[in-house]
């Protein structure tokens, strides 16, 4: 569901700065994220795409501005550890590299955060698992290793985690870039579906093709700033910038 406008947005950040040391990352970048987005960020490498997803999870700190959740200042120097444990908890995060503990199964990597972070019943925990397992196609994986998986499992093994946090959006770092490129399309698949059932969702993808038809809105990253925003159909056939006319001539 799209929120209405007298709601706050379901995410939000004001001019972002993050460097390391002396090499500028993000040079104030603002954005708004609305209960039902799809927001893919594409741009060439090394332009902040990443940094900015992991500001916006607080995974990276920064050095200026400000981030808000659900009305919420995470930025605030008074929230408490627990505060913003809580409420980064609605935030799910898909890495490219999947980070599934290799120790457990797959049951117990779905497991382990709701019960540990969230206080989740067993029971309750694993009736997530399984629905979110079945959600991804992978219901009979429960009890398997993460070394018998594919990389395409794998990763929808990750997001089927991310899913039991039951978060509010969704945030993916390139998740099909370490991939075979015949494993990609079903994890492109499974992130489709939720993009139609309504997670909001925020996306850096080098994958054109998702960018166009499942989002509602892209944005071009270059030099650490947003340097052009719009609708797919107006950023892929009327791009104003000459930087995002050559990125999109070289896909």
């Amino acid at each position: 569901m799209i929120a209405s406008s007298a709601d706050p947005p379901l995410l939000a950040c004001h001019q972002l700065h993050k460097s390391y040391g002396t090499r500028t990352v993000l040079r104030g970048v603002s954005a708004t994220f609305e209960a039902g987005d799809v927001v893919s960020v594409i741009g060439p490498s090394g332009c902040g795409k990443s940094t900015f997803l992991r500001c916006l999870n607080r995974l990276e700190s920064f050095q200026a501005g400000r981030l808000e959740l659900m009305g919420h200042d995470l930025s605030a120097p008074r929230l408490s550890w627990d505060e913003q444990t809580r409420l980064r908890s609605r935030v799910g995060m898909v890495f490219q590299q999947f980070n599934l503990f290799p120790h457990l199964n797959v049951l117990d990597n779905l497991m382990l955060a709701p019960r540990r972070i969230l206080g989740v019943p067993l029971a309750e925990c694993r009736d997530r698992a399984l629905h979110h397992l079945t959600t991804v196609g992978l219901a009979e994986r429960a009890r398997a290793w993460p070394d018998q998986l594919s990389g395409g499992q794998k990763q929808r093994v990750a997001i089927a985690r991310a899913l039991c946090m039951n978060p509010a959006l969704m945030l993916f770092d390139e998740p099909t870039s370490a991939l075979d490129p015949e494993l990609v399309g079903e994890v492109l698949a499974v992130m489709q579906g939720l993009a139609a059932d309504g997670m909001t969702m925020v996306v850096v993808t080098h994958e054109m093709r998702f960018a166009r038809e499942v989002s509602n809105r892209v944005m071009f990253f270059n030099d650490g700033l947003i340097e052009e925003q719009g609708s797919p159909d107006q950023l892929f056939t009327q791009p104003r910038s000459d930087r995002l006319q050559t990125f999109l001539r070289r896909q």
